[in-house]
């Protein structure tokens, strides 16, 4: 049962009729209920809106089921798509895709630089779907003593919302140049599934201040949204092999040397 709450009435001052107190007591009551539903609006959501719905998974990937032994290092070429994406844009990048590679801890990574790609193939960016020079592989395995390359397209470039990247690989061997895995895919943020796990994707790497949702701005920073989508796509590469496993061997029929044994030529 609701109680009223009652003011106490003036004292009555002798030789003056009484006077009738304005009670503030109604007024004061309805400012503090608007204050507090005025204050509920500025509180911060939780994560449920990041955590609703199915996620986005990658299905257009070929790839061997494990993945070779003699893959040990690897060089990642820069991020190459200058006909969709501006070039300071696929730089700014690179940092980016050779992060989410080493993050997968599959082979040792080798990020080219694109001065050292323009010195070594006189162009900063090589296309996975373009011709490679004829001296690609070989230059490759002399220096950096490589048993493999990564080569990186960006397809669709949307910098706007709903942002988008359109994402193609290709993993080959240098010695007797065949593909291990090949990739590609279009992310999207106006796909709520590829939106929840961008946001899934930006909680996970503990981006959190306080209570507050911050996973929105995973859908508003394309630098962000390509991590995400970078890190969803090198997790499809094939799982490193376990004893037992049936991984193709090198092209000898045994494994690589190690690492040791094969320093980086500069």
């Amino acid at each position: 049962m609701a109680i009223t709450p009652v003011l106490p009435a003036c004292p009555a001052v002798p030789g003056r009729p009484p006077r009738v107190r304005r009670c503030a007591g109604p007024a004061l009551l309805t400012s503090l209920l608007a204050l507090g539903l005025w204050a509920g609006c500025l509180t911060p959501p939780g994560d449920g809106a990041a955590n609703a719905g199915p996620g986005f998974t990658p299905v257009n990937y070929v790839g061997d089921p494990v993945l070779p032994r003699s893959v040990r290092r690897v060089v990642l070429l820069p991020l190459a798509g200058a006909t969709v994406a501006p070039a300071a844009s696929l730089a700014a990048l690179d940092p980016v895709l050779a992060a989410a590679l080493q993050h997968q801890n599959r082979f040792e990574v080798v990020a080219l630089p694109r001065l050292e790609c323009l010195r070594l193939f006189s162009a900063e960016e090589l296309s996975s779907v373009a011709a490679l020079p004829a001296n690609f592989m070989a230059v490759l395995r002399r220096e950096y003593a490589a048993d493999a390359v990564l080569l990186v397209d960006v397809t669709v470039f949307r910098a706007y919302r709903p942002l988008a990247i359109g994402l193609r690989a290709k993993l080959a061997t240098v010695q007797e140049v065949r593909l291990v895995w090949t990739f590609d895919t279009l992310f999207s943020a106006a796909d709520p599934a590829v939106a929840a796990s961008a946001r899934r994707h930006f909680l996970a790497g503990g981006r959190r201040e306080g209570p507050a949702d911050l996973s929105p701005a995973a859908l508003q920073s394309p630098s962000l949204f390509a991590g995400y989508a970078v890190e969803a796509m090198f997790a499809t590469l094939p799982p490193l092999a376990t004893a037992g496993s049936p991984a193709p061997a090198g092209p000898d029929g045994a494994g690589s040397p190690d690492r040791a044994d094969r320093p980086v030529a500069k």
